[in-house]
């Protein structure tokens, strides 16, 4: 709990003290297109992980692969325990050209039990056209280890049927065409805001000057670039997305009710609230007594199970908040609670149903 309490100070504390932040961090300046590659490849070198004779798309890319090379093997002969199907997945940004290298995603497709030590083998990566845009190849990191033995014992860390492989891409091709920057640039906000966007249009003004920045909604902001800077508009784009802009968001609660998490900003508000917290236990013991018959009587010894049901209340803690107007506030009451994390979910769904909280609500 106090771990818990903790967390959403530090929240707080951040965002307190972080009163600005660069263009660069909180916008995406001019077109920056990305596209999503894909591909199916296979991963070697497993330590009898892999697929297994019932995953047969495996045992036919291994058979088509042998091919290439000139060797036919009979598919029923082919064991493939050290071989697991794959899909390979990558983001490739529009500024990479031919030749640059991105790191790929590699995720297992049949049974295999662990990536763990395999090598992906070349494998064309193709967006959503078919176009295929590069290859991958290179060992694949796990970030794991998982270990079965024959007689069922199993140690395992982290996931071990993903991973990726650092900078195993290769650019072959440019998604798309070359960007060319006009006198006008438009800046995307990456969490639309109108005061946030506003606040852009205002410090761009001040430091270019005036008319040179229009803030057109809550997302776009319209960058004219001033007739002296046309010609070198890519210095022009490094002075502007090194400005810091006061950023404004909106007051939100995110709880994660599967990890017990509570994340709280420092713009939520809390109204004048009493809440009560406790809890009735129910617990059953038994008492077991054996009837155990005289000598020589020809009786059977009884176990008679006496089931003795036996409930308590927990000391039910009463809270009154006068109003809270930061997460500081927020998390010392609910501190004085002494609950779980658990609790305080179900705690600040009671307080927004009560209308006492000012702010968005997000579960998870």
């Amino acid at each position: 709990m106090r771990n818990l309490i903790n967390v959403i100070l530090l929240a707080f504390i951040i965002q307190s003290t972080i009163t600005a932040q660069r263009v660069k961090d909180i916008a995406i300046i001019g077109e920056q297109n990305s596209e999503q590659i894909i591909g199916y490849g296979l991963v070697v070198g497993l330590a009898g992980s892999g697929d297994s004779h019932r995953s047969s798309f495996t045992i036919q890319s291994v058979t088509s692969m042998l091919k290439r090379f000139g060797i036919t093997v009979p598919q029923a002969q082919l064991k493939t325990r050290n071989v697991a199907a794959v899909m390979v997945t990558a983001t490739i940004n529009a500024f990479l050209k031919p030749g640059s290298a991105f790191d790929v995603n590699v995720s297992s497709l049949g049974d295999a039990k662990s990536l763990q030590g395999g090598t992906l083998l070349m494998t064309p990566l193709s967006g959503i056209n078919g176009n295929v845009y590069g290859f991958a190849q290179g060992p694949v990191s796990v970030g794991g280890y998982d270990v079965s033995t024959n007689t069922g014992s199993r140690v395992s860390r982290n996931h071990t049927l993903a991973g990726r492989v650092p900078r195993g891409g290769s650019l072959k091709s440019s998604p798309s065409d070359a960007i060319e920057y006009s006198s006008e640039i438009k800046i995307f906000l990456k969490n639309p805001d109108l005061t946030t966007s506003d606040n852009v249009a205002k410090v761009v003004n001040q430091n270019f000057g005036e008319g040179v920045a229009k803030a057109i909604d809550a997302s776009e902001v319209q960058v004219n670039v001033p007739v002296q800077n046309q010609n070198n508009i890519v210095e022009f784009l490094a002075q502007l997305e090194s400005l810091e802009v006061t950023t404004d968001f909106g007051a939100r609660v995110v709880l994660n009710e599967r990890t017990g998490t509570v994340v709280a900003g420092n713009n939520v508000i809390i109204k004048p609230v009493t809440i009560s917290h406790g809890g009735l236990n129910i617990n059953i013991k038994s008492y077991p007594i054996i009837s155990q018959p005289g000598a020589f009587s020809g009786g059977r010894t009884e176990v008679f199970n006496n089931l003795v049901p036996e409930a308590f209340q927990d000391t039910s803690n009463v809270v009154a908040i006068d109003g809270a107007s930061n997460v500081q506030e927020v998390a010392a009451a609910l501190n004085s609670l002494k609950v779980s994390p658990q609790d305080i979910i179900a705690i600040f769904q009671a307080i927004k149903e009560a209308g006492a909280l000012v702010g968005e609500l997000i579960i998870l």
